[in-house]
C-alpha cells in the first residue's frame, strides 16, 4: 500500500495478462475494471506500471496529441500508428483499438478489414467502434471475423454533432429508452463489453442490471463493471474546460512547464551544464589532440596561402 491509501501492484510482482474471460469474471465477481487510454509508448508504460486492466488507444487522440479539433479528422494510419506504439510498452493490460470516423461505417468488408488491421499490424487484442444503428451489424461481422469488439452508446463524439453537442444523453424516456436498445443490440450482436459514456447515474444502473456483459463507464455513474479517463484528463495534461466527469489526479502540464521554464532560465544564465553534466577526457590526450589542432591548422593556412585565384 503507497501513501495516500492508494492501492498498486507491488514492485517486480509478476501479474498475469489480462483476458476476456478474466474482465467477464471481474465483472461477475464485482471487481471494478480499470480502463484508461494511451497514445504512446511513455503513456503504456505508465498504465502497465500502474497496473490497469485495459487500455484503450482512443480516437480521442486526435484532439489530444495530433491537434484535430474533434475526433472525426483522425484516420486509420495515424490510429495503427499511435497502437502500435502503445503495444509495445504493454505486457498485461487487455489492448483495445479504437476505430476512427469513416473505418466501418460504409460496410461490413470495409470494418472487417480495418479490424483485422488493429489486430495484425498494431497487435491490439480487440477494437471498439460506436453507436448502435448500423453499428451492430458492422460489430457483428467483425466478432464473426474472431476479432473481439467493445460498443460504445450514450456520447459518441464521432457522431455529437447529430446528437446536439457534446451533453449527456439518454435525460429523457425516449433517448434513454434508445440507449437501452443499443446496448441490448450490441450485447446480442456478441460485443464483450460496452462503453456508456455521459449517461445519467440512473439510466446506466437500470440498463446494465439488465446486461451480462461488462459496462465501463465515463461520466455513467458507479453501477458499471469499471470506469475509463482519458490519459491527458486524469493527469492533469490537458488544460482548460473539462467535461464534468473528468477528476484531475495530477497537474502534470503545470509540472511540465516550470521545469522547461527552470531549463530555459538555466541555459540563458549559463547555468547549465554543470560538471557534473558533462563527459571528460584524460589530460594527455587532450593534449594530443590539440597539438593535432595546431598542425593541421598550419597546413591550412598554408594551403589557403598558396592556392591559386581561379
Amino acid at each position: 500500500m503507497s501513501s495516500g491509501g492508494r492501492s498498486q501492484p507491488e514492485a517486480g510482482a509478476a501479474r498475469t495478462p489480462m483476458t476476456l474471460p478474466r474482465l467477464a469474471e471481474m465483472k461477475d465477481a464485482g471487481e471494478q475494471i480499470v480502463m484508461v487510454t494511451a497514445y504512446d509508448h511513455p503513456s503504456a508504460r505508465v498504465a502497465e506500471e500502474a497496473g490497469v486492466d485495459v487500455v484503450l488507444v482512443g480516437d480521442s487522440a486526435a484532439n489530444n496529441v495530433l491537434g484535430y479539433d474533434s475526433t472525426v479528422p483522425v484516420g486509420m494510419e495515424e490510429m495503427l500508428m499511435l497502437a502500435a506504439a502503445v503495444h509495445r510498452g504493454l505486457k498485461t493490460p487487455l489492448l483495445v483499438g479504437d476505430m476512427p470516423f469513416g473505418s466501418y461505417e460504409n460496410s461490413n468488408e470495409l470494418a472487417v478489414q480495418n479490424a483485422q488491421r488493429f489486430i495484425k499490424e498494431a497487435g491490439c487484442d480487440a477494437v471498439k467502434l460506436e453507436r448502435g444503428g448500423s453499428s451492430v451489424d458492422r460489430a457483428r461481422a467483425i466478432v464473426r471475423a474472431g476479432i473481439p469488439v467493445m460498443g460504445h452508446i450514450g456520447l459518441t463524439p464521432q457522431t455529437a454533432t447529430s446528437l446536439g453537442g457534446y451533453k449527456a444523453q439518454g435525460k429523457t424516456a425516449a433517448r434513454a429508452a434508445q440507449v437501452a436498445e443499443e446496448a441490448l443490440a450490441l450485447q446480442a450482436a456478441g460485443c464483450f463489453a460496452i462503453v456508456f459514456e455521459a449517461v445519467p447515474a440512473a439510466v446506466t444502473e437500470a440498463i446494465v442490471s439488465r446486461l451480462e456483459v461488462p459496462t465501463i463507464g465515463i461520466g455513467a455513474g458507479p453501477a458499471t463493471s469499471g470506469q475509463v479517463l482519458v490519459f491527458h484528463d486524469l493527469l492533469g495534461l490537458n488544460t482548460g474546460h473539462m467535461a464534468r466527469f473528468v477528476k484531475r489526479y495530477a497537474e502534470v502540464h503545470r509540472t511540465m512547464v516550470d521545469a522547461v521554464s527552470d531549463y530555459a532560465a538555466e541555459v540563458r544564465s549559463g547555468k547549465f551544464p554543470e560538471p557534473e553534466h558533462m563527459y571528460s577526457i584524460d589530460p594527455a590526450e587532450l593534449s594530443e589532440f590539440r597539438r593535432y589542432l595546431d598542425q593541421e591548422s598550419l597546413a591550412s593556412a598554408k594551403a589557403w596561402e598558396w592556392e591559386p585565384l581561379p
